[in-house]
């Protein structure tokens, strides 16, 4: 899945001209109810701007409030300008940039095209994980040879099986691999689990949701 396929696109996101000021950010981040902005310049991404950057420059700037409210622009405490993601990167790639922030831009030749946020992204995860769907969860490993999913395909087949979520790990040895199968419940769930054992799966753990 590409960021495209995830992002808000521009015209649904709340954002920020360079020419306003720090108080009209202050004030767009409290109407809305927002963590951050984007802050651009007729069209052009420029960066993000939230609370905790105006709040640490004021802090470190030794002026009361009025005067730093005054002499400070946008482009003083913007920040994350060359921090964002091409609309044709995988979303993924978007987990480390939002560990410590909320959003990440979507840019393209320096054009702001929308947001993926914190939240976009862990609904994706519920999705992919079949976290909003009722289910039978199994934790099992494999050893890390040629053909093990395909094997674990095979036996979903043979059980007439409906998947409702597939993820795999690598362990950290790397000898293993870790997969986490969501089916939906059936009555013939033991039978699936021994067919798993028999052909060299270690069942680790199975829960129902």
């Amino acid at each position: 899945m590409f960021a495209k396929s995830v992002m808000i696109p521009k015209e649904k996101c709340i954002s920020i001209q360079t020419s306003e000021s720090v108080q009209t950010a202050l004030d767009i981040l409290e109407k809305n109810q927002i963590d951050a902005l984007p802050v651009l310049e007729n069209g052009l991404y420029k960066g993000i701007l939230n609370r905790y950057i105006v709040y640490r420059a004021f802090y470190f700037s030794g002026l009361n409030k009025e005067d730093f409210l005054a002499s400070t622009s946008l482009m003083d405490v913007v920040t994350r300008e060359e921090i964002y993601l091409s609309i044709d990167d995988v979303f993924e790639d978007s987990l480390l940039q939002l560990n410590d922030f909320p959003i990440i831009a979507v840019v393209e030749e320096n054009r702001f095209l929308g947001l993926v946020t914190r939240f976009d992204i862990m609904d994706q995860f519920r999705s992919a994980f079949g976290m909003d769907r009722p289910g039978v969860r199994i934790t099992f490993t494999s050893v890390e040879t040629e053909g093990r999913i395909a094997r674990v395909g095979d036996i979903i087949q043979k059980f007439h099986e409906s998947v409702i979520s597939l993820v795999t790990f690598d362990e950290s040895d790397k000898l293993l691999r870790r997969i986490v199968l969501k089916i939906e419940k059936r009555d013939n769930i033991q039978k699936f689990l021994k067919e798993l054992d028999r052909s060299g799966f270690r069942v680790l753990h199975m829960e129902e949701d």
